[in-house]
């Protein structure tokens, strides 16, 4: 291990166990969100309320001392509401830009499916450009900008599913799922007096982020690896179950997630087991399903078990 990949790694698992004094037993989740992070990329996070989307993402602003806002979603907001607006200021006699809650290092969506898709698509453009254009003039975004969106499950009432586009957006997609019994009286017990968030100091800040992200790029990913990515992903475009496959985007996101995994293990090298491990959170919602196979129970994580099942690992013989 290079001196470079050591502070790397001894840093972010600093990270992960200082958000760890705030969400108990999700280590995987915990280690995903920090993916995201050091990758460059945004998180969403499907589940019910009151698991802990919300304090993910503050612990997470907070153990990395950036700017945090929250945006909660309901169906009578504006895009404006989100992105901001020009004024027009009587004292200089000039049209003033109030920026809206998007400018911020880690902004928490939340409930992103409660907004109408007007609402949704004023986010399309500062996570993907990293910029935000208001009234014919570009506003570059804070560094590092960072988009953690929670949406409640689809069967839920009164919700607008997320568009392939948004969807697409997003390179990485969780849930916390409920806490085992030991970890629900842990939680209790923390919470007794006040909550641990309120209680974490910073271990990082934004420039060692950014070094974090600009060092996740030097990490090696050999030929045969960068084949099995394509090999998965290029499956996902011809399995019978699928009607649309995941995109070249989707490539560059399990590429882009490797290397963070890589270097979240101790790591200045890819293995066809990272590219494993982060196939279903990376490339699971870019597939769209047949309605037929939605009846069936049928969701983009069983496809992606199947992929993996299926497409030879490099070094192995082909499962027939």
């Amino acid at each position: 291990m290079g001196s470079e990949t050591a502070r790397a790694h001894q840093l972010i698992q600093q990270i992960i166990g200082n958000i760890e004094q705030v969400i108990v037993g999700k280590r995987e989740a915990v280690e995903l969100a920090i993916v995201a992070v050091i990758s460059q990329g945004h998180l969403l996070i499907e589940d019910a309320p009151g698991v802990g989307k919300t304090m993910l993402a503050r612990s997470l602003a907070k153990s990395i001392n950036c700017t945090f806002k929250r945006i909660q979603f309901t169906p009578d907001m504006l895009p404006g509401d989100i992105t901001g607006v020009t004024v027009y200021n009587q004292k200089t006699n000039e049209f003033e830009f109030r920026a809206g809650p998007i400018m911020a290092q880690v902004v928490l969506a939340d409930e992103i499916n409660r907004a109408t898709p007007k609402v949704q698509s004023a986010l399309l453009e500062p996570m993907e450009e990293r910029q935000l254009t208001v009234d014919g003039i570009t506003y570059p975004m804070p560094v590092p900008f960072h988009v953690l969106a929670t949406q409640d499950p689809i069967e839920y009432e009164g919700l607008f599913p997320l568009p392939e586009a948004q969807l697409d957006r997003f390179l990485l997609r969780i849930s916390l799922g409920y806490p085992s019994e030991s970890d629900e009286i842990i939680i209790m017990e923390r919470q007794q007096h006040a909550h641990p968030v309120q209680q974490i100091t910073p271990v990082a800040d934004a420039s060692d982020i950014v070094w974090l992200q600009e060092t996740v790029k030097n990490v090696y990913v050999d030929d045969l690896v960068k084949r099995y990515i394509i090999s998965v992903v290029e499956a996902t475009r011809h399995h019978r179950s699928i009607y649309l496959g995941a995109s070249p985007r989707g490539s560059l996101a399990l590429f882009r997630t490797s290397q963070a995994r890589a270097i979240m293990q101790g790591r200045d090298y890819v293995l066809p087991d990272d590219i494993k491990a982060l196939a279903e959170p990376v490339l699971a919602h870019r597939l769209i399903l047949p309605a037929t196979d939605h009846v069936q129970d049928r969701t983009g994580r069983i496809v992606i078990a199947e992929i993996l099942e299926k497409v030879p690992v490099p070094g192995t013989i082909p499962a027939r």
